[in-house]
């Protein structure tokens, strides 16, 4: 695919064919990060594109306007999304040959709704793909929010707290000011095996970059045999390539969004109707 030469973020729009794209590249399924990534090696776009911020959010123009691009892919039965966040192509994907045959489609879609939304005289002015997946980024801001004013001190309980509902045991927390970038250890146990794993959970508003992973790696050597961060923030690309760069130790990396899918999936903090629908309980941030 042509890499865009763009000095603006590329509107929805233009990013649906290179999520089809992408998808197919991975095999028929990928996480929200697999996906995003790929999109952004077949866009090749600039660096000042890609870590362009979305108004006062955690996430990026890009993270946003690619969350509208699987909506609409989804609107046109392309693709589905699981429980576990994670996006498949549907047999309906192979249809769809063409940028602009998969354009056409879309705003087909667009224009289906809206006039049965008119034909209903619906009160609701939201689209329908609104209900879909920006939706899913509008408690994950509210839940970033609520974590960011939480004290330093909770907030590594919090994370202490989440690490023991995964499977970690003897979870400890070191002394502040004294850890060398090393805010916790605890052991994972997995099957016959126990792996010692050092993290560091820090509230980001903005992006992480490589030198923090490295300054952590540093940090981690000799005392443990896996690492882990957990950030409210996202990992620029160079992070996430500096996390599993060949001759290191790799790193495992938590970014703000799978830090709400795991407050989620462990009910800490979020309530799930039956809608579903999730909620931000901010009364238990302030009591951890």
């Amino acid at each position: 695919m042509k890499a865009l030469n763009s000095s603006t973020v590329p509107t929805y729009d233009k990013l649906v064919w290179p999520t089809l794209l992408a998808i197919k590249k991975l095999g028929g399924s990928g996480t929200i990060n697999e996906i995003d990534d790929e999109v952004l090696k077949l866009l090749q776009l600039p660096e000042s594109i890609v870590e362009q911020m979305h108004g006062d959010t955690n996430r990026t123009e890009m993270q946003y306007r690619l969350a509208w691009a699987r909506t609409h892919l989804k609107m046109v039965d392309a693709i589905e999304n699981s429980a576990r966040a994670v996006w498949s192509l549907l047999p309906q994907a192979q249809t769809f040959t063409s940028e602009k045959q998969i354009i056409e489609s879309v705003k087909a879609a667009r224009e289906s709704a809206r006039i049965s939304r008119t034909a209903s005289n619906s009160n609701d002015q939201s689209t329908a793909e609104e209900t879909i997946d920006v939706l899913e980024l509008g408690w994950k801001d509210d839940l970033l929010n609520t974590l960011k004013t939480m004290r330093a001190d909770a907030f590594e309980r919090l994370c202490k707290r989440i690490l023991r509902e995964a499977g970690f045991i003897d979870v400890e927390v070191t002394q502040r000011g004294s850890d060398g970038g090393i805010d916790g250890a605890g052991i994972l146990r997995v099957n016959l095996l126990s792996f010692h794993v050092s993290f560091q959970c820090k509230r980001y508003k903005d992006s992480v970059g490589a030198p923090v992973v490295r300054d952590f790696r540093g940090a981690s050597i000799g005392r443990s045999d896996k690492g882990l961060i957990i950030t409210t923030g996202r990992f620029t690309t160079d992070a996430r390539r500096e996390a599993v760069r060949d001759g290191a130790s790799p790193i495992d990396l938590i970014d703000g969004d799978q830090l709400c899918e795991l407050l989620a999936k462990y009910d800490l903090g979020v309530a799930t109707t039956m809608v579903p629908e999730r909620r931000v309980n901010s009364s238990f941030f302030e009591n951890i």
